[in-house]
């Protein structure tokens, strides 16, 4: 399977998804390579960042639960190269 990185962006302005948003970066633990995590607590949001090695429909399909959540917003950045993994 080819696979590529990519880079995901959250930021978190709603406190009320962070459940749903944890439950959904569950589902796809295997394929995350790391995660962190910066609480800013002067303007009350979150912002994360997870690295990801999977294909490209499944960091799509990441991207896209997370940005369906209520005040969650999400970019994606892409390498330019692929794998198999």
């Amino acid at each position: 399977m080819e696979t590529r990185i990519a880079l995901i962006g959250i930021i978190v302005e709603s406190k009320d998804e962070i459940e749903n948003l944890n439950n959904i970066l569950h589902e796809y633990g295997e394929y995350i390579i790391g995660r962190m995590g910066i609480p800013y607590s002067q303007k009350d949001i979150n912002v994360i960042s997870i690295v990801i090695d999977a294909d490209n429909n499944t960091i799509s399909s990441l991207s896209g639960k997370l940005g369906m959540l209520e005040g969650i917003s999400v970019k994606t950045l892409y390498s330019k190269s692929m794998t198999n993994k």
